[in-house]
């Protein structure tokens, strides 16, 4: 009984000391920890799942509406500027939900035991930096920590371009080089936002998570975020928590912006160019808006909800400026 009982205890011993789950790719356990807050739908690995019409409606923001309103909510370090493109034009904005991936510097052991685990899970064994695209979904941007290498920092050519092309539809985001630079630019409707180009295939780097917390020069990204690539601006990351919200200030701010403008144009705003945002004037902004339906791409209820808080708070004494949020 003594022998039996220790061969039990052993062989339980060894199953606990096994893995219990893979340690590159994040467990959806593990997502839900980092992301917590959100109270939406999510993918099957965790990832928070951002409606499709908000990412379109994301499109035509700029960062610097959807920016303030991060950094007045405590999220300040959720842009990174000075990047190259595939198509260096706003005409084509890198829009979605972020797939992360972080790379580091080949270490052996390291890269043994990661060799090691994509073998068990059946991963190809021709480059890791393979494995996150094959995890890609529709709307996806894929957003890589690369940290900023780009001679043999090169994360893709055109073979895993074209293969990011059509699981996404969307693009990349790398803070890393490419290669393939002008066979890339042929793939339709794609773009990729990247630190620079180099003749040089990947060297010494190693895959190293997959849908972990990334950072992309001074922007946080976690996966499941809304990813805002403007190639004439730069990266703006916005919290999935905060991007519903985020994306209707922006576009409300945009909405006063444009009404501002016309009023500037046919001087009709006096000497406040910027400001003079008092009960009157929102009345008359939401007239405005009543001429040009064409504009709101938000339900009217939610710009109505947006106008009452935004003249609430033109009644309180300190400034005279926009619109805050």
């Amino acid at each position: 009984m003594k022998n039996l009982a220790l061969a039990i205890l052993i062989a339980f011993a060894a199953g606990n000391a096994a893995p219990a789950f893979a340690q590159v790719k994040q467990t959806r356990e593990q997502i839900l920890f980092y992301t917590s807050d959100w109270k939406g739908d999510r993918f099957p690995d965790g990832r928070p799942k951002l409606p499709d019409d908000l990412l379109k409606r994301a499109a035509s923001m700029s960062i610097e509406d959807i920016w303030g309103y991060l950094r007045s909510h405590g999220y300040r370090s959720q842009y990174e500027g000075n990047w190259q493109a595939l198509h260096m034009t706003n005409e084509k904005p890198i829009v979605g939900r972020a797939l992360t991936a972080q790379y580091m510097p080949t270490r052996p052991d390291m890269r043994k035991a990661i060799i090691a685990e994509g073998k068990a899970e059946g991963r190809v064994a021709t480059g890791t930096n393979s494995w996150p695209i094959a995890e890609l979904v529709e709307g996806d941007v894929y957003v890589a920590d690369g940290w900023g290498k780009i001679e043999y920092g090169t994360l893709i050519g055109s073979n895993l371009g074209n293969g990011i092309a059509g699981h996404t539809h969307a693009g990349f985001i790398f803070d890393a080089g490419v290669r393939d630079q002008e066979e890339l630019r042929e793939i339709p409707n794609f773009n990729g936002m990247y630190k620079g180009y180099d003749p040089t295939a990947w060297q010494d780097m190693e895959l190293t998570g997959i849908n972990v917390p990334v950072r992309i020069g001074q922007a946080v990204v976690l996966p499941g975020d809304l990813v805002l690539g403007k190639p004439e601006e730069g990266v703006l990351i916005i919290p999935a928590i905060l991007a519903e919200q985020a994306v209707a200030a922006a576009e409300f701010t945009s909405l006063t912006d444009d009404y501002n403008f016309e009023l500037n144009r046919e001087g009709k705003n006096g000497g406040q160019f910027e400001g003079g945002w008092d009960a009157a004037k929102y009345d008359a902004f939401a007239k405005w808006i009543d001429q040009h339906p064409e504009k709101l791409n938000m339900p009217r209820t939610e710009f109505d909800q947006l106008l009452q808080e935004a003249k609430q708070r033109s009644t309180r004494p300190q400034g005279t400026g926009g619109p805050e949020f």
